[in-house]
């Protein structure tokens, strides 16, 4: 960027806090901002921790928030409504296109299957006895040849179709077959003998 371009710029940034200072000179000046984000900031992370469930979006969904009023500050008009009325109409827009986002993309957030396990309220001897479990079907599983083991894991644990696996592991669907059965059954012997 040129100084003569880096100036005009200045020169366009200056003019547009004048012409909207009348306004809205509380968002338009840092001071203004600082007293808005001040008096404003809790409200809006109690709205947003309410409406979206998690922390982290709820902090996001408050920088935005302020981050859109101070773009559009010009329109902003202190004779129609408050600050905190204008404020909580960009917040309360910008939650529902959040909540959309979530919606339409459940899996971009990882804490999704976290909140399904927590919601069905397992008691601990149940968390205890699922742990227990799966740490001895893991023992048993690693009795097992790597070929046999990558084959029941994916088809019996996993409950994969055989031919994505097959084809996955680049073997013909009769060999994972027989893969998972000689699997089975040393499992079966190994179950025997615990």
């Amino acid at each position: 960027m040129t100084t003569a371009t880096a100036f005009s710029a200045r020169l366009r940034l200056v003019a547009d806090n004048e012409r909207c200072a009348p306004h809205c000179a509380r968002l338009c000046t840092d001071d203004g901002m600082a007293a808005a984000m001040r008096s404003e900031r809790g409200l809006l992370q109690w709205r947003g921790m309410n409406s979206l469930g998690d922390s982290g979006l709820a902090e996001h969904s408050v920088q935005e928030t302020f981050l859109r009023g101070w773009k559009a500050c010009a329109k902003f008009d202190e004779n129609t409504g408050s600050l905190r009325a204008w404020l909580l109409a960009i917040h309360r827009n910008l939650v529902i296109d959040m909540a959309r986002s979530r919606a339409v993309r459940p899996g971009d957030n990882h804490w999704d299957a976290i909140d399904d396990v927590v919601g069905q309220n397992i008691s601990m001897a149940d968390f205890s006895e699922a742990l227990a479990e799966s740490w001895f079907i893991g023992e048993l599983l690693e009795r097992l040849p790597l070929s046999q083991r990558e084959a029941v894991a994916a088809i019996v644990v996993a409950d994969r179709p055989y031919q994505e696996v097959a084809q996955e592991l680049g073997v013909p669907v009769g060999t994972l077959k027989s893969r998972v059965h000689y699997g089975l059954r040393a499992l079966r012997g190994h179950l025997q003998a615990a």
